[in-house]
């Protein structure tokens, strides 16, 4: 049992973490910031990696026997070179933008600020800020405080002919915020000065939000007064309230919190045509929900300043545990009947077999890997085990009713839990922000690593999960490589789940090959996923790597009505184009 504690690393008190919530005597207040200075604020993009993911003080081992797994699928691997930040600063052209825009205090065309908002964290980003060659950089940053700041830059974007790029947290990983090639200047807008709560309705329970807040900052800032958002994408560290809000996000307890469209309750967008301004209204039948209509808008609608969430009390209690049963059937059916029955459980998420020996691979030294798997054998399990995450959230008489309820479809599925497994579950509890190191971790041992992800009906998940992990395996073939893939169920629904799936491959010669090689791989999981009976993006949105793919889920007619109505919103297409449409 040593050897399994020594898995749980003292943390200091997460922005998340649980507090008894504290009662208001009033019913609804603005919030002074100025006299708040030690709210926390976003983590300032220059302590962000540039060419990478997240903290650059941060960074996620991986255990030599988790690489040596993960080779031995795809092969020897070699390291592909990496450019330096002084390297790319140099290819940064003059901009273009007019002096009635660079002479605005908010705006900045330093080489550094716009190569740092040129790219997000898609794969090809990945190889662009690598290999050096970003190909098109941004005119200029603008860093707007206030909504009146950002109609200023609409209106300017108007008169002097710009592109607009809004940028929230710079996590996106199908190209929302790259710049395109285009004969107009660009203006890249980040709203991380935006990123304060401004009002708090105790009553109502209604938080209003600057858009460019991160979700560090929302927790941190609503913790102070007993309350919680509960979304917690795998992005939470650096993306935003808007970002979330404009891509239609879901966060890891969305089972318990509900998705981004059951939090976001209302705001202000403001677009070329003028601000659009959400009543927070909680249930309408006053013709369509111009909520639902902004929502996965991805920037081609405007840019959203402000955002009214739907917030709750802190839970008194918050738990995670994992339990492993025999086969992925089990898993599903224990998934699906719990959620069907109501069962009330704040997240569940099913590895398959090969996700499930590579977690254990991955986050355990040969030691501890030993010990949990000798316990898993000797309690009748074998190769094709799978691993399943719970948590629960509310007060402990609701938690304990679950639990209860829970185990008992666990032990209808010869089900195997125990210390070792809540020790498990206290590890991921800790650690689940940090796996986007690992893609950092990994490149620097040549192992190229992406996902992608869909949702679909209960009974269609297996048949689509084996489309696609065939059609990433087989997509190296003509150049006789191989691909790891593996999947889990990271949501579910009464009517289906999503499946998430994550691939290895190696490294080509160069950055060029390595772009190709995912490439074809990009385009062989697209395509099985776009077949009318599943989406091409449950939680990453469209942006421009999905585009082409999207006519299979929306149909002719629906790709114009959504063109129509981002037209009328945008009719001169300067809101970041190629985005969710193809133009």
């Amino acid at each position: 049992m040593s050897k399994i504690k020594s898995l749980i690393r003292k943390t200091s008190k997460p922005a998340s973490a649980v507090v008894t919530s504290t009662t208001q005597n009033t019913n609804s207040t603005d919030i002074d910031t100025a006299s708040k200075s030690n709210t926390p604020v976003n983590t300032p993009i220059e302590q962000t990696r540039w060419n990478g993911w997240g903290n650059v003080n941060i960074n996620k081992k991986v255990s030599t026997h988790g690489a040596k797994l993960i080779k031995s699928h795809i092969g020897k691997t070699k390291k592909l070179s990496s450019v330096s930040l002084q390297e790319v600063l140099k290819k940064v052209p003059k901009s273009r933008l007019p002096a009635a825009i660079t002479n605005l205090d908010m705006v900045s065309i330093d080489n550094e600020d716009r190569l740092r908002h040129a790219r997000g964290q898609s794969f090809p980003d990945w190889i662009a800020m690598h290999g050096g060659e970003f190909k098109v950089f941004p005119d200029g940053v603008a860093m707007p405080q206030s909504t009146s700041d950002v109609e200023t830059l609409l209106q300017l974007a108007r008169e002097h002919d710009l592109i607009v790029i809004p940028y929230g947290g710079g996590t996106s990983v199908v190209g929302h915020i790259n710049p395109p090639k285009d004969s107009r200047p660009v203006l890249t807008v980040a709203m991380s000065k935006m990123d304060q709560l401004i009002d708090l309705d105790f009553e109502s329970q209604i938080a209003t939000f600057g858009a460019g807040s991160q979700g560090p900052a929302v927790e941190a800032q609503l913790d102070e007064h007993g309350y919680r958002l509960g979304h917690y994408p795998q992005s939470w560290e650096l993306s935003t309230l808007g970002g979330w809000v404009a891509a239609r996000s879901s966060g890891q307890q969305s089972l318990g919190y509900g998705r981004i469209e059951q939090m976001f309750a209302g705001g202000t967008l403001v677009t070329p045509q003028g601000v659009l301004n959400i009543a927070d209204i909680p249930a309408s039948s006053a013709g369509p929900d111009l909520r639902e209509m902004v929502m996965g808008t991805e920037g081609r609608a405007g840019i959203f300043t402000e955002v009214k969430m739907r917030v709750q009390p802190q839970p008194e209690e918050e738990l995670f545990k994992v339990v492993f049963l025999p086969n992925w059937k089990a898993g599903k059916a224990v998934l699906r009947q719990a959620v069907q029955k109501n069962i009330r459980l704040s997240m569940l998420r099913l590895s398959n077999a090969v996700e499930t020996d590579a977690h254990l691979h991955l986050g355990t030294s040969p030691s501890q890997f030993l010990a949990i798997s000798t316990y898993l054998k000797a309690r009748g399990l074998d190769s094709q085990k799978v691993m399943l995450t719970y948590g629960v959230t509310g007060d402990k008489a609701q938690n304990k009713l679950a639990l209860n309820q829970f185990k008992q479809l666990l032990k209808q599925q010869n089900s195997v839990t125990g210390k070792i497994t809540d020790i498990m579950g206290s590890v991921w509890a800790h650690g689940r922000f940090k796996f986007p190191y690992l893609r950092g971790t990994l490149w620097e041992k040549g192992i190229m690593v992406d996902t992608f992800e869909t949702a679909t009906n209960w009974n269609n998940i297996d048949e689509q999960m084996q489309q696609m992990q065939e059609a990433v395996q087989t997509s190296l073939s003509d150049e006789g490589e191989e691909v790891m893939v593996f999947t889990h169920i990271s949501h579910v629904y009464k009517q289906g789940a999503s499946l998430y799936t994550t691939y290895f491959f190696r490294a080509g010669k160069d950055h060029t090959s390595t772009l190709t090689r995912w490439q074809k791989i990009k385009h062989a999981a697209s395509l099985s996923l776009a077949n009318g009976t599943a989406t091409i993006s449950h939680q990453h949105g469209v942006g421009r790597d999905h585009a082409p793919y999207l006519a299979a889920e929306k149909g002719e007619l629906g790709i114009q009505v959504t063109k129509d109505m981002l037209k009328s919103l945008d009719p001169e297409k300067r809101m970041n184009p190629g985005a969710l449409l193809e133009d």
